[in-house]
């Protein structure tokens, strides 16, 4: 047992210590090493333990009382009593029921949160890999300004061209040097983010890319969130328990049993006895049916007003999706591609100006990162309809 622990400590440092990564293996490492998930798993723990102690049997009584007589030395006579009160059987079968259900209630919340701490941390990776393919973008763009900066000065010397056309590739190239920088800054704000997240340990995050989308259409993608969603199983566990609340609570009226040793003495002679008593609980269980009831009224109607906020909530980005995948298949990156090669091709020859060059550039430079961020948009919406298979 303990080498199979090993075993999978082992293969999870070395998924979290790769030079590639996925967005699952970062995903795993993140609940893995998620100081506030440790920190929630210990509180499910300690809940759980908590609604298993609520069934236990009472404590044992014991009253030891002596008597004493002016014409006794000493004492005169005493009185043993050892007793152990416990409810009536049924109740504690009910009430184990009850216990299970609010330790699933207990388990979906916490599902509830490993879900958000995980959805946020997969949203933090959809922006690294856009600011990732941003950068590459920026960085190509400035490659080839200091090429055309060189190649001007260049013909600059030799009176071929002015000093115009010179300083507007160096303003470019400024410009692009600045979003360059700008770009790394919002990366390396993304990357501590992330190792905050993974317990302020370095994650893997090189040549990670988007997720496959999962395959189906919009009414396949409604119902397996729906069946997936972790409010709806919160509230749902919720409901049962407070179902089940309400038949422990119908049982207040049963008696409350006792039984118990009694040892009498007086001087020299002794008696003994068993106890057996039983007490009714008249006034203590008023009115807790009814509060039992009430709330499982509430449960109900939360879970009905879950499912339909989840079901509203889920068709509108469906529909969100459809769009934003129009608006990402638009544009024609290929295309967007050959167009700036052959404008290179223009310029380098002579046959366009620089002004005409970045006329023309200028514009597929600002198509080519609106193609970038729509693509983001669409996997960003897409995560968050499938956030609960996460």
């Amino acid at each position: 047992m303990k080498q199979k622990i090993l075993m999978a400590c082992a293969a999870m440092c070395i998924a979290c210590t790769m030079d590639a990564a996925s967005i699952d293996s970062v995903l795993h490492c993140i609940e893995q090493n998620n100081i506030e998930l440790k920190a929630l798993k210990k509180d499910y723990e300690a809940g759980c333990l908590e609604i298993k102690s609520q069934n236990n049997l009472e404590d044992p009584s014991v009253e030891y009382s002596p008597f004493f007589n002016k014409a006794v030395n000493g004492v005169a006579s005493s009185e043993l009593v050892v007793s152990q009160g416990f409810d009536f059987p049924t109740v504690y079968a009910a009430r184990t029921k009850s216990g299970r259900l609010q330790q699933e209630v207990l388990r979906q919340e916490y599902n509830k949160s490993r879900r958000d701490i995980l959805f946020n941390a997969k949203t933090l990776c959809l922006d690294f890999i856009m600011q990732t393919k941003k950068k590459t973008l920026l960085k190509k763009r400035g490659d080839n300004a200091l090429r055309l900066l060189q190649m001007y000065e260049k013909r600059l010397e030799d009176g071929n061209a002015n000093i115009l056309e010179v300083n507007k590739i160096k303003m470019d190239l400024m410009n692009v040097r600045t979003e360059i920088a700008q770009a790394e800054a919002e990366r390396i704000a993304t990357i501590n983010s992330l190792s905050a997240l993974n317990g302020n340990s370095p994650l893997p995050l090189n040549g990670m890319e988007y997720p496959a989308t999962p395959d189906g259409d919009g009414e396949t993608l409604l119902q397996n969130a729906l069946n997936n969603d972790n409010d709806i199983h919160a509230a749902a566990a919720s409901a049962k328990a407070s179902e089940q609340d309400v038949k422990v609570n119908k049982q207040n009226w049963m008696p409350k049993l006792q039984v118990g040793y009694r040892r009498n003495t007086d001087g020299s002679d002794a008696s003994n006895g068993f106890l057996v008593g039983a007490s009714f609980p008249l006034f203590s269980s008023r009115n807790k049916t009814k509060a039992a009831k009430a709330k499982m009224e509430n449960a109900r109607l939360n879970l009905e007003n879950t499912k339909a906020m989840a079901e509203n909530g889920i068709k509108t980005k469906i529909q969100q999706m459809k769009q934003l995948k129009q608006a990402a298949q638009a544009y024609d990156e290929d295309l967007m591609i050959e167009t700036l090669r052959l404008l290179d091709k223009a310029v380098e020859s002579g046959q366009i100006s620089i002004a005409e060059y970045y006329s023309e550039a200028d514009v597929i430079y600002r198509n080519l990162q609106a193609s970038i961020e729509a693509e983001r948009q669409y996997q960003g919406v897409m995560a968050d309809i499938c956030k609960n298979d996460i």
